[in-house]
């Protein structure tokens, strides 16, 4: 047996050994812990306020002129509201620029009641927007969020004027469908016990060029997973996601939509990309050949520039 093969074995072992003890001694959450966390987090800003929408204190950030037209920004999984830096810069000069934490992201932190799958955080979102007072809203989304901002599209055509849709969620990957997949036990320890190094490695790989990557980016995501509860939320959710067919969902969607999809994306194939642009009524696709699967944060001056093209038709 080659010395190669019986490292990658020691090494498939130490990871198993290290998840198996992950399992048997993890802590407890701690509510009033994971609220001094979140307040007492250098990722909380004077624009940050918490939201109680229905029990789950959500953080939430405002920017721009309060009379402009509003974005609304969601953001893909085990991210946060930070994944729009770029364009949040860019757009509040004269937009009304909203972003939030999802529920078991961020600083917003873990749902009490566990409320992870993907209807069930398409209706935080409306609610969220309604205690907001918002009636009429442009809504961006990368990965999972553009998932849950084009299915409450189709639900609420009075509420979504536009769509920005950036790699977004829709058909089924890595064998999800109308029913979930176990999570690995590897995936489970990576979300909440990664060192920051391994998070640096996964991060790498959403870029199509990695040199593109902010050098702050991994230390970011890796604190925000550690939120109190968050990282075990985060895999409470994958043990609900679920992909149904949603053909008959995007026929729904009134709203034009931008599409914008970048031609390394190694999380969801380039090839869905068309087939969501045929399937939403109205719909702009623009692929990136040379970007990931977060163009957004890869190249915001670039896509920020698709977005105000499109918002200006």
């Amino acid at each position: 047996m080659s010395r190669t093969v019986i490292a990658f074995i020691v090494l498939a072992a130490l990871i198993v050994i290290g998840a198996l003890a992950w399992m048997l001694t993890r802590p407890a959450a701690d509510p009033a812990l994971d609220q001094a966390a979140r307040l007492d987090s250098p990722y909380w800003t004077d624009a940050d306020r918490l939201v109680d929408i229905d029990g789950v204190m959500a953080r939430v950030r405002s920017e721009g002129p309060a009379d402009a037209p509003v974005i609304v920004m969601v953001h893909g999984f085990s991210y946060s509201l930070e994944s729009w830096d770029g364009w949040a810069e860019d757009l509040s000069a004269d937009h009304r620029v909203i972003r939030m934490d999802l529920p078991g992201h961020g600083l917003t932190g873990p749902d009490p009641l566990q409320r992870y799958s993907v209807p069930q955080t398409v209706e935080f979102l409306g609610a969220l927007l309604d205690e907001l007072g918002l009636d009429h809203v442009t809504l961006a989304g990368n990965s999972l969020g553009g998932l849950v901002s084009w299915r409450l599209a189709a639900q609420r055509p009075d509420l979504v004027d536009r769509l920005v849709l950036v790699a977004p969620g829709a058909y089924s990957i890595n064998g999800v469908t109308d029913q979930p997949v176990a999570v690995p036990m590897g995936v489970s320890f990576y979300l909440t016990s990664a060192p920051e190094a391994m998070v640096a490695a996964a991060s790498a790989g959403l870029y199509g060029d990695v040199s593109r990557m902010d050098p702050a980016l991994p230390a970011r995501v890796h604190a925000l997973m550690q939120t109190p509860g968050v990282g075990q939320a985060l895999v409470e959710r994958l043990e609900v996601f679920t992909l149904p067919d949603p053909t008959a969902d995007l026929a729904q969607v009134q709203a034009p939509a931008l599409v914008l999809w970048g031609g390394r994306d190694v999380m969801i194939p380039v090839e869905q990309a068309a087939r969501i642009a045929a399937d939403l009524p109205q719909a702009e696709l623009i692929i990136h050949d040379d970007l990931g699967h977060i163009l957004h944060e890869e190249d915001p001056a670039r896509t920020v520039a698709d977005v105000r093209a499109f918002l200006a038709q």
